[in-house]
């Protein structure tokens, strides 16, 4: 048995419960809409969408959902 692996799993466990450990710098997803799939990025802060709601409005429910996903984990724009 890897008794050094068994620590960092217990590790890993105390981090994923600790969710203001991580921060996001960038990414980019696939989110399954309603009508169609559409991909957000976030790099540096900024969010982005390539649906047309987000083309207009620089928010979209894509973009909230993930917001609110990963609350604390990633900076957003203050609400209009």
């Amino acid at each position: 048995m890897d008794y050094g692996l068994i620590g960092k799993i217990e590790k890993a466990k105390r981090y994923a419960l600790e969710r203001d450990r991580i921060h996001f710098n960038e990414f980019s997803v696939s989110v399954e809409g309603e009508n169609n799939n559409h991909t957000v990025t976030y790099a540096n802060g900024v969010w982005h969408c390539d649906c047309d709601f987000f083309q207009t409005r620089q928010r979209c429910s894509h973009t909230m959902a993930l917001e609110i996903l990963l609350e604390n984990m990633v900076s957003f724009p203050e609400a209009v």
